[in-house]
């Protein structure tokens, strides 16, 4: 005859608290929520679509519920630990490494006494896989709800590896819908890498870089047609291209 109670799950954000339906949590956390209700969600899509203001406005929106987060990124543009998007909205941010362990890190918050709710992860696809199983740990065994943002692919084509990891492990995985198109005007779908003007294939998969025209080394939207071709389109004139 099995004891039920030590098969059930336990959850280590609540280890004291009686009850063998939860293997010692309370009923409901802090903030009014079920237990046991975390996920881990991820935010996907291309350059300019809208992740990182997608990622503070979704900070904003917990945080105005009185739940407490965390917010994260790596290799931000701004070079700094700080989320800035291109529309002008900034936030402070603990930089990610390689070797900070994001359970590590709730675990020792809470240790100061500080409530940890929720982890908003930008630039995620940065971020080393063992990060990612340190995310679905926190969702699973911590209730610490996990919103992860970034790319699914590098300028090859190809996913990063801890973009793919999210695409496999998330309870939720949601392209965001702002539309980016193409310089054809189809949908942009994919990001090139332009070095000196020209569309290159090699090279390490992360190199910083943006998007205005005069950088050195730059990223652009483009359609899968002209991503494979390497097409970068006419210079931008402010006058439409007859050929169009």
């Amino acid at each position: 005859m099995t004891d039920d109670s030590a098969l059930a799950p336990t959850c280590l954000a609540h280890p004291h608290a009686p009850g063998p339906e939860h293997a010692g949590c309370a009923a409901e956390h802090r903030d009014g929520r079920p237990l046991h209700a975390a996920v881990l969600k991820f935010f996907w899509g291309p350059m300019d679509c809208g992740k990182s203001t997608m990622a503070l406005q979704m900070n904003y929106n917990h945080a105005r519920q009185g739940r407490r987060g965390l917010v994260l990124t790596r290799i931000d543009r701004s070079l700094g630990p700080r989320i800035t998007s291109r529309i002008g909205l900034a936030h402070d941010a603990i930089e990610v490494t390689d070797d900070l362990d994001l359970v590590a890190l709730v675990r020792g918050r809470w240790a100061e006494g500080v409530r940890v709710d929720y982890l908003i992860c930008d630039e995620a696809s940065f971020y080393t896989v063992a990060h990612v199983e340190q995310m679905a740990e926190l969702v699973d065994a911590y209730d610490v709800d996990v919103f992860a943002f970034g790319l699914a692919t590098d300028f090859r084509s190809g996913l990063f590896p801890a973009a793919q990891r999210l695409f496999e492990l998330a309870d939720e995985v949601a392209r965001i819908q702002v539309e980016v198109l193409c310089w054809c005007g189809r949908e942009g779908l994919l990001n090139a890498r332009v070095v000196d003007g020209a569309v290159v294939r090699e090279g390490e998969q992360v190199v910083i870089g943006d998007t205005i025209d005069s950088a050195r080394v730059r990223y652009q939207v483009l359609c899968r047609r002209h991503h494979r071709a390497g097409d970068l389109g006419p210079a931008l004139t402010g006058e439409p291209d007859p050929a169009r």
